[in-house]
């Protein structure tokens, strides 16, 4: 093991041993690395917001930085082509993103998510960006939730971003949306554009928001996206926002392929 990651391992141990006793838990610490950070990841995604210490938050930045870069961030320069006024379609981890603003599709609780080692974006930002941004969205919302349709915004901590957009998007079980919950999409849209005009942000990425277990089917989750983007920079003023969509899965990386009429390989990742 190099002295760089002994040096990790070691501010990691600190880290899970500051949260265990913050819980009054005990618990044997993994010997791994990759132990080492799934544990932590855990125990962040169930902290309750309360008071932390500087040489936490000192010693937690160091390795969230640290697994940024191990990540490697994507720059909108590198993904957008020049002076093309279009929405650019990426496909990727928005945690690599280095945008003014990025849009997370939250639970209305908006504190981030709270199963360990989840695989939705909510529990993949919080995780990236610190304990920080749970505290923060404490702060913000006061012990109150975010309405569906609505947003908030936040600092964005340790993602490269200047600012995470919190949306929380219609719960739609039967996979079937009304056309209030097509309009309540929308406004999701409509909101974290809002937020991030008001931010003075000039570009913003946003997720697929209400798709996988808010399970809003993604063709039509794509098609309001879309719509709602392109009546944004349609407006009187135009907005001067650069606009991102980001995708994960391949399947919504062929439905916004297909909608924004771009390339057939532009912005696949092949990582």
């Amino acid at each position: 093991m190099t002295a760089n990651l002994m040096d990790r391992g070691e501010n990691l141990d600190f880290c899970i041993g500051y949260l265990l006793r913050q819980e009054g838990v005990h618990a044997e610490l993994p010997t791994t690395l990759e132990g080492k950070q799934r544990l932590l990841r855990a125990l962040m995604n169930v902290w309750p917001p309360q008071p932390l210490d500087d040489e936490f938050l000192r010693a937690q930045d160091a390795e969230l930085q640290a697994q940024l870069q191990d990540r490697g961030i994507v720059d909108l320069e590198d993904i957008a082509a020049p002076r093309d006024a279009r929405p650019t379609l990426w496909q990727g981890d928005i945690t690599r993103l280095r945008v003014d603003a990025i849009v997370n599709a939250a639970n209305s609780g908006g504190l981030g998510c709270w199963h360990p080692l989840h695989g939705c974006i909510d529990n993949a930002i919080h995780s990236a960006a610190g304990l920080q941004l749970r505290q923060e969205a404490g702060r913000v919302l006061r012990g109150g939730e975010i309405a569906t349709g609505k947003a908030i915004i936040t600092p964005a901590y340790n993602l490269p971003s200047r600012y995470v957009i919190h949306t929380v998007g219609p719960v739609v079980p039967d996979g079937m949306p009304t056309e209030e919950q097509d309009g309540q999409l929308a406004d999701c849209y409509r909101s974290c554009l809002r937020l991030a005009g008001e931010a003075g942000c000039r570009s913003i990425a946003f997720c697929c928001i209400s798709t996988g277990e808010f399970r809003f089917p993604n063709r039509r989750a794509a098609e309001i996206a879309v719509a709602t983007v392109k009546q944004q920079n349609n407006s009187k003023p135009p907005s001067p926002m650069s606009v991102v969509f980001n995708v994960f899965k391949d399947t919504d990386y062929d439905i916004y392929n297909e909608l924004l009429g771009t390339h057939p390989e532009a912005g696949r990742s092949h990582s």
